[in-house]
């Protein structure tokens, strides 16, 4: 099969999901042009902070498209490269984008109510309480393996004297370089953006620039560093993403990254075209696997392909990104389908684009011929594949390498900045004794959960766990990650279900999805959990720092799972149709400054425009 046919087939799928089931299931739910979002109405400074549809989008697509869609996909094609792509658009279209506008939609009817605060209105105070806990131990695993995997990507290698080859490390040092870059640039760009309120071709310009000059520089001076040097430059960058206001270091950020991003998927499709006219773009693995073979030792077809794509498909992480930091930045209802429903979109095709880049690549990097694995970590396969496609259409082959070795990162970087900062948020908020996304619940505590509670400290104590578990590798937490990862989607699921019962919107576009996610994710739960169990008796106190505590989690989600799940359908099956009215607007006091300034400038241009 030629690689260029499946990418264009892939597109013309979802954009018409995105056109027609997108835009059918806002209609349905219904969006109101004239609202006052709550990033309007609420604007603090912090968290609530109104942005452009492109900038919001630029957020929710760089904070969802981590290691998931290249990581997941190329993991998956154990099964074959087909019934991964099938999953990938079946699953983006009609579970992963329904379910990340859905709880964007929820959230934005709800004066940008989280998750958690969301589970409380509709399931009650224990379902919150339990669903924070859920939430920060998942936080905790995406942060140990997306860590991971970004300082083995940037660490140094090593010749057999023990120095560092630098040959080897180059890419890997000058992509760390440009992170580095990045933080800094990143802040200075959004306070410029701000200061000079340049938007729209001004913005991006500003952006472009800066986003060159950072890979010149880097090319220039990399950094090399072992993986522990790494590990801590990485965390240093975490715990000030996470406490920081949004508006200073993240928001920017996604923007500049957002444009990287874009010039990757756009220079993957044009090598795949490239490659395709020299006859180069055939997809070599196998189509489809031995399902039998592959059940004899261990792997069944059945949850593992659906949980290990993740993020390719459906990935629960989305929610949290959608209720704790986008909803509080869209500023116009009719983008919440761009944002929502359209990212997801765009996140599946950067799945689809890996599974392609992994077969074309597959005669060159396998070990054994047609049934061998491939040779790499799926970010090298993918990073080679579109590296080769970019030399195919003139672009330098260190250039190539160093962008794609950056995008790469990016991708998983720009994925634990956001949810580290879910993490503390959902630390912070176990501690709340109120529902309300603006009520100040630091000024109301005492004693320890005071403490606790402090936004260095909760996200101190997120970062050190995550980072305890990273010891062990994402090889061995991937399959832990997509298990819970499917299981919040299904729990999130639910309780939109709920919420359109309550509030009298059409749901049953969500009963199947559920149905579906709660299967394969408790059996693969189980299925982690026996392997966890194996491990600790073969190996017994070698592996009691990784197996041993990711027994633990497993044990912990599967049971805080079970009962977020149940309480979420019983509400279901109880509560009466129409029963709870989306929420009255609430308004802080800048927020109806910002509103009314607006409103007068609006009847001045109008005025003006009425005279002339």
């Amino acid at each position: 099969m030629n690689g260029l046919v499946v990418v264009a087939v892939a597109a013309v799928v979802l954009t018409v999901g995105y056109v027609l089931y997108g835009r059918w299931l806002a209609r349905t739910w219904g969006v109101d042009a004239e609202a006052l979002t709550p990033a309007r109405r609420m604007e603090d400074g912090k968290n609530f902070s109104p942005a452009s549809c492109f900038t919001a989008f630029s957020h929710q697509f760089s904070s969802i498209c981590g290691a998931g869609p290249v990581t997941g996909t190329i993991a998956a094609m154990m099964f074959g490269w087909l019934p991964v792509l099938l999953w990938v658009l079946v699953g983006g279209i009609f579970f992963g984008a329904v379910h990340d506008f859905g709880a964007l939609y929820a959230s934005v009817k709800n004066n940008g109510k989280s998750l958690a605060q969301l589970i409380e209105k509709y399931i009650g105070r224990t379902g919150r309480k339990l669903f924070l806990l859920f939430s920060w131990l998942f936080t905790i695993i995406v942060i140990a393996a997306f860590v991971d995997m970004v300082a083995g990507t940037f660490m140094t290698v090593t010749d057999a004297s023990g120095a560092v080859d630098t040959a080897a490390s180059y890419y890997g040092g000058t992509a760390g370089t440009i992170s580095i870059l990045f933080t800094f640039v990143a802040i200075a760009f959004g306070w410029v953006c701000r200061r000079f309120n340049l938007d729209g071709w001004r913005e991006l310009l500003v952006g472009v620039v800066l986003f060159v000059a950072m890979f010149a520089i880097g090319m220039q001076f990399p950094v090399y560093l072992d993986k522990m040097g790494w590990f801590a430059v990485i965390t240093v960058y975490l715990l000030f993403a996470a406490a920081m206001p949004i508006q200073v270091l993240k928001q920017p950020r996604d923007y500049l990254t957002s444009i990287m991003m874009l010039v990757m998927i756009g220079c993957a499709v044009v090598g795949i075209f490239v490659l395709a006219l020299g006859g180069e773009a055939e997809m070599t693995a196998p189509m489809v696997a031995d399902f039998g073979a592959l059940a004899e030792g261990g792997s069944f077809v059945f949850p593992l392909l659906f949980v290990s794509v993740a993020c390719g498909a459906l990935s629960g992480f989305h929610s949290l990104v959608s209720t704790n930091t986008s909803s509080k930045q869209v500023r116009d209802e009719r983008d919440m389908v761009v944002v929502g429903y359209g990212a997801m979109v765009l996140e599946s095709f950067v799945g689809v684009l890996a599974i392609v880049f992994a077969a074309i690549m597959f005669t060159t990097m396998n070990t054994s011929g047609a049934g061998g694995a491939l040779v790499g970590t799926p970010f090298q396969i993918f990073s080679q594949g579109v590296a080769r496609g970019m030399t195919a259409f003139g672009v330098d082959g260190t250039l190539a390498t160093v962008f794609m070795t950056m995008c790469v990162s990016a991708l998983a970087l720009t994925s634990v900045d956001a949810v580290a900062r879910i993490g503390r948020l959902s630390f912070q908020e176990f501690f709340a004794q109120g529902n309300d996304a603006l009520e100040d619940e630091q000024a109301e505590l005492t004693g320890l959960p005071k403490v606790l509670s402090n936004t260095w400290v909760a996200t101190v104590l997120t970062l050190a766990l995550g980072l305890a578990l990273a010891f062990g590798g994402y090889t061995n937490i991937w399959p832990l990650f997509g298990a819970s990862n499917q299981l919040l989607g299904g729990m999130t699921m639910i309780m939109l279900a709920v919420f359109c019962k309550c509030t009298g919107r059409k749901g049953f576009m969500l009963y199947v999805p559920v149905v579906f996610l709660l299967c394969s994710t408790f059996t693969s739960l189980v299925q982690s959990t026996l392997g966890c169990i194996t491990a600790l008796q073969t190996s017994g106190m070698a592996v009691v720092a990784t197996s041993g505590l990711q027994l633990v989690f497993a044990i912990l989600l599967m049971v805080l799972g079970v009962i977020v799940a149940y309480n979420c359908l019983k509400e279901f099956f109880t509560k009466e149709a129409g029963s709870l009215p989306d929420e009255e607007p609430e308004w802080t006091e800048l927020g109806r400054a910002r509103c009314a300034h607006a409103d007068t400038a609006d009847t001045a241009a109008d005025a003006a425009h009425a005279q002339a």
